[in-house]
């Protein structure tokens, strides 16, 4: 198990940009798969980004693709968001799994996830 905080929401404008951050701690940390989900009111919790455990491969969900970036460190997962837009308004989660990918992920793939931040983008 890994355990994950994060940190890095707020309110910001159309347009505007924002960083989320991931700290994680146990010894195994480097050998999961880590991503970024995000769930608005009212819907479920949706895939936003993932990153490989070495960093060298990320996946994205085709609505952040050429807005996003996932890195990751030694104990850290970061979500650079720009040209944010109202409809990124969500609570964005930090997650941790062990899943090969496989065309997208799915919630029900990580077993550790952080308390959420809360992400306002207004028009």
């Amino acid at each position: 198990q890994v355990q994950l905080v994060e940190s890095g929401g707020g309110l910001v404008q159309a347009g505007d940009s924002l960083r989320l951050s991931c700290a994680a701690s146990g010894r195994t940390f480097s050998s999961y798969v880590m991503g970024w989900f995000r769930q608005a009111p009212g819907k479920g919790r949706e895939f936003v980004a993932a990153i490989s455990w070495s960093g060298g491969r990320t996946y994205y969900a085709d609505s952040v693709k050429g807005r996003f970036t996932i890195s990751r460190d030694n104990a850290n997962v970061y979500l650079q968001m720009n040209s944010l837009k109202p409809e990124d308004t969500a609570v964005y989660y930090c997650a941790a799994t062990d899943a090969y990918y496989r065309g997208t992920y799915y919630a029900a793939d990580f077993g550790s996830w952080g308390q959420g931040t809360q992400n306002t983008v207004s028009s």
